[in-house]
């Protein structure tokens, strides 16, 4: 495989012929001017086929949340082949050459969108938790308070909207993508956007929004971004959603952490029967539709820090990408054995010690239990997780930690 580096004057028509035929794209000359303002706030590579780029990958910095951490994060944010390049396996081998790039440039954690579950475990990425996608009618909010007279806000407000992202109030698991291209790009695809938000930063900057894709004059309507920095400014959002009510007939909107959308709402139950199988369904979806996998094991365990008294345990860790890697390539990889402590103070060393149990997994599970997606013992009958049953048991106590929702979709 020829890889390299995207060039974009070189490259543009190819990337943009790209995603034309994956349907990412209309080819209009907004989605093009997007896509070149997207691809400029991040690494990205391109593999070529007869001389011309036919798959890219590109990767944003950002950072991670464990607990009350922020770790250093790789953010897949595009993984793209053409028609013609399909089942060559370049995707699979310059993902990779991505994640080594950015692993040896600091990355702890790297996380991804996925098309389809089970293509990205190949390189070492688990499946992160359920997000919940509510539907449900504005006017049945079950909310009291009259919200306030709010800024409207349009594509043009991309950097401002950025800056309140970064601002957010995050819990376990949430995701800060650093370069504004991100969100000048994503902004500038949507269409019937519009946004709605309040400018009681200290400084009389936008503290809270959300920006909505709208469609006619019923709905639905999809809050694809909101942002707030307490819960008194989620309300309010909410408030702002009610008052929609008297027009828009279905809102969808990701479930934020720590609170449950049905907690808010005036008959669920009733509602979702009476507007089944319509384009207007109250309904409640789940799926895990991310992934993460760890880049640097002792850096992560560095800045894990648990309640109760610690474990240690010997980590025989399998690490899949190491076979789709140039024997060049920057970073290999973190498979191999470690002593593992998780407490207060974790760490990860290179070695075995014959005196302690021994974990069998591969990256993709190890992940997950270490953020907390499922439990050591629930992972051990559906991934590849391998333990004694006392050691299952002291990881499960351990790692007792909050879903993690990373809030940012990228």
């Amino acid at each position: 495989m020829i890889h390299r580096d995207y060039n974009q004057e070189t490259d543009k028509e190819a990337v943009h012929r790209i995603w034309h035929e994956i349907g990412w794209s209309d080819n209009s000359a907004d989605h093009k001017a997007g896509l070149d303002v997207f691809l400029s706030g991040g690494r990205t590579l391109v593999a070529e086929l007869n001389g011309e780029a036919e798959c890219l990958a590109a990767a944003m910095p950002g950072t991670i949340r464990y607990l009350d951490e922020d770790l250093n994060l790789a953010a897949v944010t595009a993984v793209t082949t053409s028609r013609i390049a399909r089942k060559q396996g370049l995707a699979k081998r310059l993902t990779a050459q991505l994640v080594a790039a950015e692993a040896a440039a600091g990355a702890q954690v790297s996380a991804l969108g996925i098309f389809e579950q089970g293509f990205y475990n190949q390189l070492g990425y688990g499946a992160g938790s359920y997000e919940h996608w509510i539907g449900f009618d504005p006017a049945q909010l079950r909310l009291s308070a009259k919200p306030r007279v709010p800024r409207r806000l349009s594509k043009d407000d991309w950097a401002v909207m950025h800056q309140a992202m970064l601002a957010r109030q995050r819990v376990h698991g949430g995701i800060n993508l650093m370069p504004e291209a991100y969100t000048h790009g994503e902004i500038g695809w949507s269409k019937s956007g519009f946004g709605l938000g309040y400018e009681d930063g200290a400084n009389g900057e936008l503290s809270h929004f959300f920006w909505c894709r709208a469609k006619g004059e019923h709905g639905p309507y999809a809050i694809l971004m909101m942002a707030y920095q307490t819960w008194a400014q989620f309300l309010e959002l909410m408030g702002l959603l009610k008052s929609l009510g008297d027009q828009v007939r279905l809102v969808r909107m990701r479930e934020p952490g720590y609170v449950q959308i049905q907690d808010l709402i005036a008959q669920p139950f009733r509602y979702r029967q009476l507007t089944a199988k319509s384009e207007y369904e109250n309904v409640n979806r789940a799926t895990a539709y991310w992934q993460a996998r760890i880049c640097d094991l002792p850096g992560c365990l560095a800045q894990t820090h648990l309640p109760g008294a610690p474990v240690r345990f010997n980590l025989d860790l399998h690490d899949p990408i190491a076979k789709y890697l140039d024997r060049d390539a920057p970073w290999q990889g973190i498979g191999g054995d470690y002593v593992i402590t998780l407490g207060n103070e974790s760490a990860a060393k290179q070695g075995k010690d014959a005196k302690l149990p021994t974990l069998t997994a591969s990256v993709g599970a190890f992940t997950r239990m270490w953020l907390g997606v499922r439990p050591a013992t629930g992972l051990a009958v559906t991934d590849k997780l391998i333990g004694p049953p006392d050691l299952m048991a002291a990881l499960d106590r351990i790692l007792r930690l909050p879903r993690p929702k990373p809030d940012w979709d990228f």
